[in-house]
């Protein structure tokens, strides 16, 4: 009898020790708010805000008619700037970073920003038809301000 009581606790305490963070990244039933940062002349911005969306963000689209001084106040070196900025949960979003990438920085607590550096042909927002896929990496900066390679896309 305690062998099968045992065996019903572990069953019921397998999902708990089952979830990795990143099980619900394609999943539709879980909305990701977003704050996104542009200017209104900018197309891939709202091609990058459209790829957003088909992956369960809620955007609020922000036009701006300078993103510059919104940049510097978010810690955005130059060197790592693109078109756009967005923040979410506390984290800052810069250029072109795929919706999943996204969404696996949420629980990371070591990182506070993500950029993929100018305007990346193939990468979301940016990938138009016709556009050549252009291999590109998706940088972090850490909370102690160091840099890093959060993920790398040869063919997005």
């Amino acid at each position: 009898m305690k062998k099968l009581v045992l065996f019903f606790l572990l069953v019921l305490s397998l999902p708990a020790y089952s979830g990795d963070p990143y099980w619900l990244e394609n999943s539709t039933d879980s909305q990701y708010e977003i704050d996104v940062y542009r200017s209104a002349s900018c197309g891939c911005c709202k091609t990058w805000i459209a790829h957003l969306k088909e992956h369960n963000f809620v955007v609020k689209d922000h036009v701006l008619s300078d993103v510059t001084p919104l940049k510097e106040q978010l810690g955005v070196p130059k060197k790592g700037a693109s078109c756009h900025t967005a923040k979410i949960n506390g984290k800052v979003i810069e250029g072109h970073v795929p919706a999943q990438d996204i969404k696996k920085v949420l629980a990371r607590k070591d990182i506070k920003l993500l950029t993929v550096p100018g305007m990346v042909s193939g990468s979301p927002g940016m990938d138009m038809p016709g556009a050549p896929k252009n291999a590109f990496k998706v940088y972090s900066i850490d909370t102690d301000g160091q840099l890093g390679v959060f993920s790398e896309y040869s063919n997005y």
